[in-house]
Formats: structure tokens, C-alpha cells, sequence
């Protein structure tokens, strides 16, 4: 099953007299259970490409199917909707919210959506555990490793059950041994939950961790080749 279809994505931005195109026709299939890197230099449209397809910015041009629903048209109250509902987020600087505590903030996404206040907690306890990190709910984020508020940051993007996971360089503030823990987590969380993830890299050693690899470069895709390995079995 596709969970994300792109058609011919374009995003172009004005300064001034001078317009940037950072994506250009950018055609993405994504199915279910796939665990995908999009790589490429600094510029090279990755982010652009999160953006879009979590619905936080909308193209220039194309089109942006998410779990059969094209998001074309829509308000922004419907693109909140179907990007709550679909997709899970993970970012660089981890953006949790300082003054609330690990299991605050893996609740809030359930909260928001109107889920009890005791039904949010059962499942942000569940998560913490699953990630190692029951013990630190208690915890508000300054008190945490940069590995361990990015371990939180999974949690909350897995706690409303999306389709897809994007987690935009997820690893970008972690030294190598953190990276390696947070790429292992998400592979688990992929193969035991059915999730797709799609992250985004700028470092090459993490290609071989996933079943399918992007290339972006100027905001072309330049090749997009999968793993012998049967997508959603071990590595």
C-alpha cells in the first residue's frame, strides 16, 4: 500500500528579484513498512522535501497524496487533520517543549487530538518504555542527554499510531555512538510497529542502514535505489 504519493513537486522561494527552485518536479512513492534515507549536501532540497510531505508547507506546484487523500485544496484546518492523523515528526534540535516533563510532552500529540488525559498517559508510559525511558518520564528536557530528548522526540512522533514517520536529520546533533542508537531505535520501531520512516541525512554512513536510498542533489532526485535486503526484515 502507498502511504505517500508525490506528483511532480515543485517549491521555488523569492528574494527579491531573484527566485530559488529547491525542489523540481520531485515524483516520491512511499509504501508502507519501507525505511527510507534521503540524502544529499546542505541545499540539496531534503528538508523541502520533509516539509512538503508532512504537510507543513505546501508546493509551488505537484501534488501531495497522503494515505489516498490528496491534500490539494485543502484548508488548513483539514491539512492539520490529515497530517495529525498520518504523521509522526522527529527533528534535528528534537523541539520538545521545555516546561513539560518526557511524558508530557509524548502525551501532548494525543491530547490535542482529544484523547483523555488518563488514555494519553497509558500509551506516552508505554512508548517511554519501548524507547528505555520510563525511568526519565519525570524528566523536563534540560535534564536529558541530547540522545535521550531525541529518544522522547520518537516516542511522541509514534504515540497518535501514524502511517509515516519523517524525521528530518535526526541525527545531526548526536555524536556518532548516540547516531547509531537513534538509527537502530527507529529501524526496531519500523520492523515490531509497521510504520514507514523516511529521514533525512547528509551522512553517507547511514546508508546502509535502511532498505531504500534517495539521492537529492539541487533539488533533483538523481537516484533512488532499495536494498537487496527484503524491506521490513533485519539488517
Amino acid at each position: 500500500m502507498k502511504v505517500v504519493e508525490t506528483r511532480k513537486l515543485k517549491k521555488t522561494y523569492h528574494f527579491g528579484d531573484t527566485e530559488v527552485t529547491a525542489l523540481d518536479e520531485v515524483s516520491l512513492d512511499i509504501e508502507e513498512r519501507e525505511f527510507i534515507a534521503v540524502w544529499g549536501p546542505s541545499g540539496s532540497g531534503k528538508s523541502t522535501l520533509c516539509n512538503l510531505i508532512g504537510l507543513l508547507d505546501a508546493p509551488s506546484e505537484g501534488e501531495v497524496i497522503i494515505n489516498g487523500h490528496s491534500a490539494e485544496g485543502l484548508s488548513d484546518a483539514k491539512r492539520s487533520e490529515l497530517r495529525n492523523t498520518s504523521i509522526g515528526f522527529v527533528f534535528q534540535n528534537f523541539n520538545l517543549i521545555p516546561v513539560l516533563t518526557a511524558l508530557e510532552n509524548v502525551m501532548l500529540p494525543l491530547q490535542i487530538n482529544g484523547v483523555s488525559k488518563e488514555l494519553a498517559r497509558e500509551k506516552a508510559e508505554s512508548l517511554l518504555d519501548e524507547v528505555e525511558l520510563k525511568d526519565r518520564k519525570g524528566h523536563r528536557p534540560q535534564k536529558l542527554s541530547g540522545g535521550q530528548q531525541q529518544r522522547v522526540a520518537i516516542a511522541r512522533a509514534l504515540v497518535t499510531d501514524p502511517l509515516l514517520v519523517l524525521a528530518d536529520e535526526p541525527t545531526a546533533n548526536l555524536d556518532t555512538y548516540n547516531a547509531n542508537l537513534i538509527i537502530d531505535l527507529m529501524r526496531r520501531i519500523n520492523q515490531d510497529k509497521g510504520a514507514a520512516f523516511l529521514f533525512s541525512t547528509h551522512d553517507d554512513r547511514l546508508l546502509d542502514r535502511v532498505d531504500r536510498r534517495v539521492h537529492l542533489q539541487d533539488g533533483v532526485i538523481v537516484s533512488d535505489e532499495r536494498s537487496p535486503v527484503e524491506v521490513g526484515s533485519p539488517t
